[in-house]
C-alpha cells in the first residue's frame, strides 16, 4: 500500500476540476439550480478518476532504459539516448526526468512525449563534460498519465551509473582521420612528407636537379643509362614524450576548460598520430614532483595506458620544479627524445627562472616548448575604449600579449623549439610541429 502512494501523484488536471466543482458549489448558495449540476459533476468527476486510475495500476505495462556511452569524451558532445516501451492498449503521455551528473548542474531536464499503444519510442540528449573524472547518474523517472490526465503514476529505473570522462577522444579520431587520408577539413592542418636519409630504404628513382649526389646508386644508372638515385624512408620508432606540467600556471580557463584539459586532449590525439607513424610514445606529468612516468613504446595497447593515466590527472597548485623535471629526464630517459613540454608562462620573469633547466634539456633531446596565447586579452585589445580605465586596461593587456612574444623569441634565440597557441588550436599545431620536425629530420 505504502508503495502505491509512493507512486501516485495527482495531476494538474484534477486540482483544476477540484477548484471548479468547489466554485460551483460556492454559487449554488445563489443560483439553486447548480446544486444538484455540481453533484452531477462531482459524480462523472469521481468516475472519470476511479477510470484513470485502474486503468494506469491495472498492471505495470511500461518499460524504459537509459543507454549510455561506455566513456564520455571532455569538451566534446556526448550522446544519451533513452527508450520507453508503452505496453498498453491505449496511447500514454509520458514526462522523464533523468537524474543527471551533478557535474552538469542541469537540474530542470524534463522531456514531454507522447506514446501510442505498442509501440517504443525513442529520443537523445547530449552532455559537454568539461572536467575529467568520474561521473554518476542516478534514477530514471518516468510519470506516465492518460488522456483523462486527472493522475499521474510514477515509475523510477535504473540504479546508479558510473561514467568515466576521459580526455577527447573524439577529436583525437577526427585529427586521426585527417591526418591520414589528407582531407583538410581544418584550417591549418597539413600533412609533411619528408625524403629520409636514413638506412630504411624505399625505392630507386630517376635523379631529379636538388637530389643528394651521395645517394646515386651507379649499379641502376649503369642499367638505365641516365643518373638513379635511392630513397630512403625517415627512421621509424623514435621515441616521443609528452611532457604535462600539472602546476598552478595550467589552471587557467578558456572557454570551460583549463589549459591543462586543453594540453591532455591535445597529447592525447598528438600521441595517437605519432603511433599512426610508427614512432614510440610516452609520457610524463610534473609539478613539483614527478607524478606520473609513462617509459615510451609503440605497442598500440599505449594508446590505452596514456588514456587511463590521463584521466584522472589534476592541477597542482605549487609551483612546477623545473630542476626536478631535468634530473628525472637524465636518470629515467636515456635514448635521444623528442620532449613535447605543455606549459605556461605569463611573464618573462617566470621564463628566465626556468630556462637553464630548458637549455639543459634541450641539449641532450629536442625539446618543443608549449605554452599559450591569453585569448581573453584579444578582447581587450580589440575593443575600443570609452575611457581612461578602459584605455588603462588595454595597454595593460597590449604589454602581456607583447610578453609571450618575447618569450617565444627568447626561447627561440637559444634554439628551443617553440609554439605559442591559442588554446582552441592547439591539437592541431601541436601535430604540425610534430609533422614538421619529423620533416625536417631534427630528431
Amino acid at each position: 500500500m505504502l508503495k502505491f502512494f509512493k507512486s501516485l501523484y495527482l495531476n494538474q488536471r484534477f486540482y483544476y476540476a477540484i477548484f471548479t466543482i468547489a466554485l460551483l458549489f460556492l454559487f449554488s448558495y445563489f443560483i439553486e439550480f447548480l446544486y444538484g449540476f455540481t453533484w452531477v459533476l462531482s459524480l462523472i468527476l469521481l468516475l472519470l478518476f476511479g477510470s484513470d486510475l485502474i486503468s494506469l495500476y491495472r498492471k505495470n505495462q511500461v518499460s524504459a532504459e537509459r543507454i549510455l556511452p561506455q566513456k564520455l569524451s571532455n569538451s566534446d558532445e556526448n550522446e544519451v539516448e533513452i527508450m520507453v516501451e508503452n505496453k498498453y492498449r491505449f496511447s500514454i503521455n509520458v514526462e522523464i526526468i533523468d537524474e543527471i551528473p551533478i557535474q552538469f548542474q542541469k537540474r530542470d531536464f524534463l522531456k514531454k512525449i507522447k506514446i501510442e499503444a505498442a509501440t517504443t519510442e525513442r529520443f537523445s540528449y547530449y552532455l559537454r563534460p568539461v572536467t575529467r573524472g568520474e561521473y554518476f547518474y542516478g534514477k530514471l523517472n518516468i510519470y506516465v498519465f492518460t488522456n483523462i490526465g486527472l493522475v499521474k503514476k510514477r515509475l523510477v529505473f535504473g540504479n546508479q551509473q558510473m561514467l568515466k570522462v576521459y580526455p577527447s577522444f573524439i577529436q583525437m579520431k577526427q585529427l586521426d582521420f585527417l591526418a591520414i587520408d589528407n582531407r583538410l577539413s581544418q584550417p591549418g592542418l597539413k600533412k609533411i612528407r619528408r625524403i629520409g636519409h636514413t638506412m630504411e630504404f624505399e625505392q630507386i628513382k630517376e635523379y631529379v636537379p636538388g637530389d643528394d649526389v651521395r645517394t646515386i646508386n651507379w649499379k641502376a644508372s649503369a642499367k638505365q643509362g641516365e643518373l638513379m638515385v635511392n630513397q630512403f624512408q625517415d627512421e621509424r620508432a623514435q621515441p616521443i614524450y609528452s611532457i604535462i606540467d600539472t602546476g598552478r600556471v595550467m589552471k587557467m580557463p578558456f572557454n570551460g576548460l583549463s589549459l591543462l584539459d586543453y594540453a591532455i586532449n591535445s597529447s592525447l590525439a598528438f600521441s595517437n598520430i605519432a603511433l599512426k607513424k610508427k614512432d614510440k610514445v610516452g609520457l610524463i606529468s610534473f609539478s613539483a614532483k614527478i607524478e606520473s612516468i609513462l617509459k615510451a613504446n609503440a605497442k598500440l595497447s599505449q594508446l590505452q595506458q596514456i588514456m587511463e593515466r590521463l584521466y584522472n590527472i589534476n592541477t597542482k597548485f605549487p609551483d612546477s620544479d623545473f630542476s626536478m623535471l631535468y634530473s628525472n629526464l637524465r636518470k629515467s630517459v636515456s635514448q635521444r627524445s623528442l620532449m613535447m613540454l605543455y606549459t605556461n608562462f605569463e611573464h618573462i620573469s617566470a621564463l628566465k627562472r626556468q630556462l637553464p633547466y630548458l637549455k639543459a634539456i634541450n641539449k641532450k633531446h629536442v625539446l618543443v616548448v608549449i605554452f599559450f596565447e591569453n585569448t581573453e586579452l584579444d578582447k581587450i585589445i580589440a575593443s575600443c575604449p570609452d575611457n581612461t580605465t578602459d584605455m588603462a586596461h588595454q595597454v595593460i593587456a597590449e604589454g602581456f600579449a607583447h610578453q609571450k612574444k618575447l618569450m617565444a623569441a627568447e626561447l627561440r634565440k637559444h634554439s628551443i623549439n617553440t609554439l605559442l597557441t591559442r588554446p582552441e588550436e592547439l591539437s592541431i599545431n601541436t601535430i604540425n610541429k610534430y609533422l614538421e620536425i619529423k620533416a625536417r629530420g631534427i630528431l
